[in-house]
């Protein structure tokens, strides 16, 4: 499942088991909703949050956002039910945590075609284990359901011993084998979240930091995390106009029977094109997705 030009900058987890949050998203600017069963909620509250949000995501306000579900493990109580009951939700994806190898994510989507869920939904993986940064591109390539990797950062810095650090280097490796092999595959990548709400600025660096790198976008989990990573990971309006400049005068310039020209001074090439066209499509895929969006957001 080739991952589209689709807008991932923000990407807001939700505890399921809280109504008010779920209610509040709908007018909240992230570009993707999770909707947590498992970290966020107790064990004694799990079957009445898988409820409460089947009943939430049926119930819509969302607009055009992508809507997932992150499931509990397949190892634990609640997880072979919570792909069941999200085969049939009307979200668009499943995040599965902690995948550790390619079997897991084939189970998962045993799972999912069993409960009669549509071609359409996506599975995606949480990658937060030293297990599963060396088992990357195995799982990468495991199934035509996946759709892409999530980072989880915490997690992974925990079973690596490592400390937190601005630049993130301890991570840096595991960081670059998941996007290799999600680029590989043609998978989306989004960044792990930034726990400390209220460092701003330690935020706005690990937002530049990760698209830099290439990621699509960020995992965040406070409302005021949501503006500064869609700045971050979106095309401003220099940008945009820079690609559209670049893609017209290639376009003259392949009318012309020339393969390389130059734009204000810089080479532009066929891959020089590429990039610009995705800038371009990704612009366009956030305008619509803002107009799409409920009132208040």
């Amino acid at each position: 499942m080739t991952a589209a030009i689709r807008p991932r900058r923000s990407v807001l987890y939700m505890p399921g088991s809280n109504p008010r949050v779920l209610e509040k998203a709908k007018g909240l600017a992230a570009d993707a909703l999770v909707f947590d069963l498992e970290d966020a909620v107790a064990p004694d509250a799990k079957a009445a949050a898988r409820a409460g949000v089947l009943a939430t995501i049926a119930a819509g306000g969302y607009g055009a956002r992508e809507l997932v579900i992150r499931s509990n493990g397949l190892n634990t109580p609640w997880g072979h039910a919570d792909l069941v009951a999200a085969a049939a939700s009307g979200a668009h994806a499943v995040l599965l945590p902690k995948v550790e190898d390619a079997g897991t994510v084939r189970a998962a989507a045993g799972i999912l075609d069993a409960a009669g869920a549509p071609p359409g939904l996506a599975i995606w993986c949480m990658m937060e284990t030293p297990r599963g940064m060396l088992k990357a591109a195995e799982i990468a390539e495991a199934h035509p359901r996946l759709g892409g990797f999530v980072m989880g950062t915490n997690d992974l810095a925990k079973d690596l011993n490592a400390r937190h650090t601005r630049e993130r280097l301890p991570l840096i490796t595991a960081l670059g084998l998941c996007l290799l092999a999600a680029r590989a595959n043609g998978l989306a990548i989004l960044d792990g979240v930034f726990p400390d709400v209220a460092d701003e600025e330690g935020f706005a660096f690990a937002c530049r930091q990760g698209a830099e790198l290439g990621f699509d976008g960020k995992t965040v989990i406070h409302p005021k995390q949501i503006g500064p990573a869609n700045a971050a990971f979106g095309p401003d309006a220099a940008e945009v106009a820079w690609a559209r400049k670049v893609i017209a005068a290639f376009a003259e310039a392949a009318a012309a029977g020339k393969g390389v020209l130059l734009v204000d001074g810089k080479l532009i090439e066929a891959l020089h094109v590429e990039t610009a066209r995705r800038t371009v499509a990704l612009a366009d895929a956030i305008a619509a997705l803002e107009t799409a969006r409920p009132a208040g957001a």
